[in-house]
């Protein structure tokens, strides 16, 4: 099992969070759709939880902060200093939505957007480092972000994280990002009908199995499953209209992000 106990290099995509309209109903089709279980919930901390697979955090859920928020997931990049983060977000066109702030011994959080509006946040860790199972069945295994304009994109992530590009094969307009060549998401053009911002994927045991969860649940399937050079990837919608995706990945084969 991939596991980490130690922080993420700075901007490594540490953490996801699930911001809901319905915490209780999210919190049962995330554990049903993952094999999830949870820890957390205390009034001090807003009733946050920690979604665990095989005891290792995983993911986090918590209610939306404002009421004309929509449901949705949140990359969060780490961070060894948040403030001077949020400066040079600043200086590359982007906007500090939520400044610094202490989650007690836990870490210190940011939100932020990018120049085309598109939200992540930033985490600077303490106690909490993250997620510490990725690239299993029911863990995180890939980010990425559409964009109206990736040029544009491109240069103001490399501004902030110092992430390099590369293209991938038989896949026009779609680059992976990486820090000291190891490729750590993905950023593309925007396509219609297709999730906008940035996106989470998920690695599962069956696809097929996921998808039919979710459109039984009441969401909806905006790609079909179909087998990539990776595994048999899907894009969904949960019942509340917040995009993923999963990805099954046959054993043996590399997982993009190891």
């Amino acid at each position: 099992m991939p596991t980490r106990n130690t922080p993420w290099p700075a901007g490594t995509p540490c953490w996801i969070h699930y911001g809901a309209a319905d915490v209780d109903a999210a919190r049962e089709l995330y554990g049903r759709l993952l094999g999830w279980e949870y820890t957390g919930g205390e009034a001090e901390y807003g009733g946050y939880l920690n979604a665990t697979r095989n005891g290792e955090p995983a993911a986090g859920l918590g209610p939306l902060t404002s009421p004309g928020d929509s449901p949705g997931w949140t990359t969060y990049f780490a961070t060894d200093d948040a403030a001077a983060t949020c400066e040079r977000i600043r200086e590359a066109g982007g906007t500090v939505v939520v400044e610094p702030m202490e989650v007690g011994p836990l870490g210190t959080m940011v939100v932020a957007t990018d120049p085309q509006g598109n939200a992540f946040g930033l985490w600077q860790s303490g106690l909490h480092t993250g997620c510490r199972v990725v690239n299993e069945p029911g863990s995180l295994v890939w980010n990425e972000v559409a964009v109206d304009d990736p040029a544009a994109a491109r240069e103001f992530y490399s501004a902030v994280f110092g992430f390099t590009y590369d293209d991938v094969d038989g896949v026009e307009g779609y680059q992976t990002f990486a820090l000291g060549g190891h490729p750590l998401g993905g950023l593309g053009g925007s396509q219609p009908g297709a999730p906008k911002g940035w996106t989470v994927c998920f690695a599962v045991t069956s696809t097929d199995d996921v998808v039919a969860a979710v459109e039984a649940a009441g969401g909806k399937v905006t790609m079909a499953p179909m087998d990539t050079e990776f595994g048999r990837l899907a894009v969904v919608d949960d019942p509340w209209g917040a995009a993923f995706s999963v990805m099954q990945v046959p054993e043996g084969m590399p997982v993009p992000g190891s």
